[in-house]
């Protein structure tokens, strides 16, 4: 029985099964001499009914009664005293208390109870009943029939429910476990668990998670299935040309292939630099390990001093205060903001200033890059920071991966990046971060 349906479905019928067992010690209890005493309609208040007539009407009226109840319900009854002498003459026939003498407790047609009973006047009584079987046996079906009917419709009320139950919890596992084949088929449908997620249950909090879980796993998986097709795509082009290269190579004479060696180290070189800058992206999805402190007009002057060795006629203006710090990771967010820089200089005008501030906000820190260049298509903003988009006015070197490994590294600080044209013309990148970063876990001592 390893199924968790007839497990839980098990559960209830044991459930069941020991209410059963419960009814019926219940029924063995009802046989009980003190239980028919107190609920037989015949013998419930006798005791008490007869010993008032007794002690305030007489002998006859007492006897009367006992006669009046063997009528209506075929039951010899005796009453003693403290001396065992009969008080009245009782409805037990001489011949039937010969018969039971002589045969005592064994093979009697009825079966004898007693009960004592003292009135408020301080007088005991000792009732002896016979009541015959066949009488006995009417009552208990008539008795039982209301608890026996009542547990019926409880067994099958329990029935109905744990099957309901069982169904309510092994269903929502079933969908579980399809969701779980198609996501490792990577044919995870969005939608496949919307239903499930709506419940308000832990079945709903656990469907909701995993539909998140599944759209963001699929989400990865077609962000590197299409990053696998533009890395073959851009690898295609620098090894095309080297090919070719290298083929001109052979045919050509001495001077020719000395003319081709400087273009064959240049697309080495191409290709060394996409292979570096599709390595960095990918190493944003490894464990950067513990992060630490960084002091950010630090770290932004370094950057500044870098940027004006590739370009020195350019300038670049720093506004940062001297104490803003956060905790990160130096290298990653160091690359982010070379690329933002590298990119504002490469497409800002001389004579004018390439503009870098950073401030407090909120428990944020909010930097900003902005450049006075001809910024970027409206249409194309949107696409700006996918891997290996290139607007169609940049005719400025690259492959399109700085923007991406940008937002990357903003992303796994938990910040977020906003690319935009100024209103006042050129271009703005701003970064928003956290002063901690998601997941932040301090450095060893």
């Amino acid at each position: 029985m390893r199924s968790l349906f007839w497990r839980i479905f098990a559960s209830f019928w044991l459930a069941i099964a020991l209410v059963a067992g419960l009814s019926l010690l219940f029924g063995r209890a009802v046989n009980q001499d003190a239980w028919i005493v107190a609920r037989h309609p015949a013998l419930k208040d006798l005791a008490s009914d007869w010993a008032a007539v007794y002690e305030q009407r007489g002998a006859a009226q007492a006897q009367r009664l006992l006669e009046q109840r063997k009528h209506h319900f075929r039951i010899n009854i005796q009453v003693l005293d403290d001396n065992g002498e009969a008080l009245v003459q009782g409805t037990f026939p001489p011949r039937a208390a010969a018969y039971e003498a002589r045969h005592g407790e064994r093979r009697l047609p009825w079966r004898r109870l007693t009960e004592e009973y003292q009135s408020p006047s301080g007088e005991s009584y000792l009732f002896i009943y016979r009541i015959p079987y066949p009488e006995l046996d009417a009552w208990h079906r008539s008795s039982l029939l209301w608890p026996l009917s009542a547990l019926a419709i409880a067994l099958v009320v329990l029935t109905a429910f744990s099957l309901l139950l069982t169904l309510s919890i092994t269903r929502p596992l079933d969908r579980l476990r399809r969701a779980v084949h198609a996501l490792g088929r990577t044919a995870y449908q969005q939608n496949s668990l919307e239903r499930l997620a709506k419940r308000r249950d832990e079945l709903g909090v656990l469907a909701g998670d995993f539909n998140r879980m599944g759209q963001r796993l699929q989400g990865l998986i077609g962000s590197q299935r299409q990053l696998l097709r533009d890395v073959s795509h851009e690898l295609r082009s620098p090894l095309a040309r080297l090919r070719i290269a290298l083929a001109l190579a052979e045919r050509a004479d001495p001077e020719q292939r000395e003319a081709l060696w400087p273009r064959l180290s240049q697309e080495c070189d191409r290709l060394e630099a996409l292979i570096a800058e599709i390595l960095a992206l990918a190493r944003l999805d490894a464990e950067p390990g513990a992060a630490q402190p960084i002091d950010l007009q630090e770290l932004l002057r370094d950057l500044r001093e870098d940027a004006l060795l590739i370009a020195p006629q350019q300038e670049i203006r720093i506004d940062c205060p001297a104490d803003l710090q956060l905790q990160g990771w130096p290298d990653m967010l160091g690359r982010a903001l070379d690329n933002l820089l590298r990119n504002a200089l490469r497409f800002n005008p001389p004579g004018q200033a390439v503009d870098v501030s950073a401030q407090a906000d909120n428990g944020r820190i909010c930097i900003q890059v902005r450049d006075h260049g001809p910024g970027v298509a409206p249409e194309h903003l949107p696409q700006l920071g996918e891997p290996f988009f290139r607007a169609p006015q940049q005719a400025a070197p690259g492959h399109g991966l700085g923007l991406a490994i940008t937002r990357r590294a903003i992303e796994r600080h938990g910040g977020r990046l906003e690319l935009a044209n100024h209103p006042n013309g050129g271009f703005i990148a701003r970064l928003e971060l956290p002063r901690l970063p998601a997941g932040y876990a301090s450095a060893p001592a």
